[in-house]
């Protein structure tokens, strides 16, 4: 499907944009759990290891590189203290980039973190007013190296850099966005540097989440709320020039993050632990809502610890998803027609918007059908007249080319798996949404890009 044909579709479907747009304003994320916020059963009892979202673009500020960003650990309270929110020790963060269309990881960027006491005496996380990474009154604090990972040989990139702490409040931390957050971005690589940020900050999804209060309070009366609104994520973000993760012609790649640790995790009985076996994976995210509207609760615990080789065992959940069945089981909706096309496939928009890139816009030459975020690099950031809605809303530069911090992804992915990209399609396709359209902060015009974390300072962190 052309990006032509997309942007005809959004403009042939206008005049119908007022149809179902009050009734069903509230549906968007029926089968969500916020992204991959405690999506899966072994996820949800360890956030530590709970990949809530994937972000990749082409920098809107520097339009020769590509932003990566992976947030983790859901709903963060900004008062959750005294044990405020500590990336995983012996474990492996990853972004994994395919970059021939493949399957594999051609290039991975990898994060582990070591968490570091200043005073082990004391339960307080910060002694004093902390007023630089440094400050000796920040009693807990991590640190973290990063490696770049090609075809087996390990790069170290950084070594040492300090992580930017939870925002314990205003008495605790004065100034923490410029002093903490800002002061937490670090650059390497020379003339034409990259860049990396680790911290803590809000939470960019936005959507509402109260779906599982008799699908939203049983008569559509509790819609249009930021269930995530005043929640801090721990996020890392690199900026990188493209050339570092293109390879030869082709400009577009995959992109999807993992954990990865030792497999087994023994308590000692005197408050120590050890960590022994093989490293296996623990969590995977490219696409967001796959595991939560896609992936049956009985296998999200697989998928979280599957490779995209393996995806060709999904296909059928993709062609014929349940989310649409639902809408008509319970509001007489229309379900999409799966049965196969002339070309005997099964609902071919789902699967190049999950699964292949779209022809023309983000599908690499020699795909092979995987879930992961396909981006690709050749198209310019949107300056002008940019939509939330991503490519449906006549945007190239958004979702499902990439995802940025500001797509609207429950409305998105709910049109598109109803069938907007299809000819013809239901009205309800072009205008269906949950009521959330964007964050409830602003986002950074620079890199990292992520909002400034809600302080725990603030008496209603959540409107």
């Amino acid at each position: 499907m052309s990006v032509q044909r997309i942007r005809n579709k959004v403009l042939a479907g206008a005049a119908a944009l007022a149809l179902g747009a009050g009734l069903f304003a509230g549906l968007a994320p029926l089968a969500s759990r916020a992204s991959s916020h405690r999506e899966a059963p072994l996820t949800a009892a360890d956030p530590q290891i709970d990949n809530t979202d994937v972000y990749a673009f082409v920098s809107p500020d520097r339009p020769d590189s590509v932003t990566l960003v992976s947030s983790w650990i859901p709903f963060e309270e900004p008062t959750g203290g005294p044990n405020f929110f500590l990336w995983a020790e012996h474990t492996n963060y990853d972004i994994d980039i395919s970059n021939d269309g493949g399957t594999n990881p051609d290039i991975i960027y990898r994060w582990k973190f070591t968490t570091h006491y200043r005073n082990p005496s004391t339960f307080l996380y910060n002694t004093g007013p902390v007023t630089s990474l440094n400050d000796p009154d920040l009693n807990i604090y991590q640190t973290y190296d990063l490696w770049k990972i090609t075809k087996g040989h390990k790069k170290q990139l950084l070594h040492d850099e300090i992580v930017a702490p939870s925002n314990v409040g205003n008495g605790s931390m004065p100034g923490y966005n410029s002093n903490l957050f800002n002061a937490a971005t670090t650059s390497f690589g020379g003339a034409n540097p990259s860049y990396s940020w680790v911290g803590q900050s809000d939470d960019p999804f936005f959507l509402d989440l109260r779906v599982f209060d008799l699908l939203y309070g049983g008569d559509l009366s509790e819609t249009g709320d930021d269930s995530l609104a005043g929640f801090n994520v721990n996020t890392f973000a690199l900026q990188v020039p493209t050339k570092d993760v293109t390879k030869g012609d082709e400009t577009t790649i995959g992109i999807w993050s993992t954990a990865s640790r030792r497999s087994m995790k023994i308590d000692n009985g005197d408050g120590t632990q050890s960590f022994e076996g093989k490293t296996v994976q623990v969590s995977r995210l490219g696409n967001p809502l796959v595991n939560e509207v896609v992936i049956p609760v009985g296998l999200k615990d697989y998928f979280n610890s599957s490779k995209p080789k393996a995806d060709g065992a999904a296909l059928p959940l993709v062609q014929d998803p349940e989310l649409p069945h639902l809408l008509h089981a319970v509001y007489g909706t229309e379900v999409p027609d799966s049965d196969p096309d002339a070309d005997g496939v099964q609902r071919a928009d789902l699967i190049q918007v999950f699964l292949t890139g779209v022809p023309t816009l983000n599908q690499p030459a020699n795909v092979a059908a995987s879930e992961m975020l396909r981006l690709n690099t050749a198209i310019a950031p949107c300056t002008t007249a940019c939509s939330s809605l991503g490519v449906i809303g006549g945007d190239v530069a958004g979702f499902p080319n990439g995802r940025r911090l500001s797509d609207d992804i429950i409305d998105v992915s709910l049109r598109v798996v109803l069938g907007v990209l299809l000819t013809p399609h239901q009205a309800l396709a072009d205008t269906i949404g949950d009521g959330v359209d964007a964050n409830d902060v602003s986002f950074l015009s620079s890199f990292p890009y992520v909002a400034y974390p809600h302080s725990g300072s603030d008496p209603t962190p959540h409107p």
